[in-house]
């Protein structure tokens, strides 16, 4: 049977730099591997970082977002099948920071699926520098892509911290949302992988792919669906990059743009390469890429667009720019 890993984490927590680095130990072990990217929108922005990891033995494999949740249930099932006839030996899939997990569960228990498919690890990626308390639908999920989890992996950790200082923060933050969902579920200092990615030594990825998963049950107090309403394309776009960060972080922290969960894409440089942009509330991360789609994919709840688009005109420097 092919082993498939499912890599949560809410929106902006850093899954698809874990999953590259997790991907490449499966690559460097000779394992026959596809990546499952399963996300908004027809324009994958995290898929540009995973093109490096194309080979003979890795494939990219996607599932655009839209449409209602069977809808979606139907075609990551189909893709599934397809990959679950090629007899491969891992399948790593990465959904959206929206994400319901029954989805995954029930999916992979529908026939022929549970014939070809045994569930490997749940990991969830938590960034260390989130703040204390979210929205309620962004503790809801914190807490429901954590519940299952065969372990929890701290990201971006803060260096005037120490480890025992984000150890008991990042837990008692989880475990407050596990008990908001009326999960029993509560982590301790052994479910958390607190280490540099950089550093993670074989030892490290071999706990992780053998780190199972556990079956909770919790409240479902948001729709997915509902948390997903809005998601708003913004093509063609330059912006100088000297004003990025400036621009996106009045977008994210101006009531009068909406509710704004996470805005991401691809800019251009000025020289002709492109940043890969992520940004949330209180983060903006620009990382340089060789190529990509100038693009931004602004992710919230009751956005005004109209507002937003006028504001991203005003810096924008591409006569081609098209809103959608």
């Amino acid at each position: 049977m092919t082993k498939i890993d499912l890599v949560t984490g809410i929106l902006g927590s850093g899954k698809t730099t874990f999953l590259h680095s997790y991907a490449e130990y499966f690559i460097r072990k000779g394992e026959k591997i596809a990546i499952l990217e399963n996300d908004f929108g027809a324009v994958n922005i995290d898929m540009m970082m995973l093109q490096d990891l194309k080979c003979e033995n890795c494939q990219l494999e996607m599932i655009a977002g839209g449409g209602d949740k069977d809808c979606h249930k139907r075609r990551f099932k189909t893709q599934l099948i397809s990959l679950g006839m090629q007899h491969l030996d891992r399948v790593l899939v990465e959904p959206s920071g929206i994400f319901d997990m029954d989805e995954f569960f029930d999916t992979l228990y529908e026939s022929p699926l549970d014939r070809w498919f045994q569930i490997g690890s749940v990991l969830t990626i938590v960034d260390s520098e989130m703040k204390d308390l979210l929205s309620s639908q962004m503790e809801y999920l914190l807490a429901s892509e954590s519940a299952c989890a065969g372990k929890l992996i701290l990201s971006k950790r803060n260096p005037e911290e120490s480890e025992n200082q984000i150890s008991e923060r990042i837990l008692t933050h989880i475990n407050r949302a596990l008990s908001g969902i009326q999960c029993p579920r509560q982590f301790t200092e052994k479910d958390l992988l607190m280490k540099s990615w950089n550093d993670l030594t074989e030892e490290d990825f071999i706990l992780l792919s053998s780190a199972g998963y556990r079956s909770e049950r919790y409240v479902k107090q948001f729709d997915t669906d509902a948390v997903e309403s809005e998601v708003h394309y913004f093509m063609h776009i330059g912006i100088p990059e000297e004003s990025i960060s400036e621009v996106l972080e009045t977008i994210l922290n101006a009531p009068e743009y909406g509710t704004i969960f996470r805005i991401k894409g691809a800019l251009p440089k000025s020289d002709g390469k492109m940043l890969k942009v992520n940004a949330v509330h209180g983060k903006t991360e620009l990382t340089p890429v060789p190529n990509g789609q100038a693009v931004l994919i602004a992710i919230g709840d009751g956005i005004n667009f109209p507002k937003l688009d006028a504001c991203l005109r005003k810096y924008n420097t591409n006569p081609d720019y098209v809103s959608i």
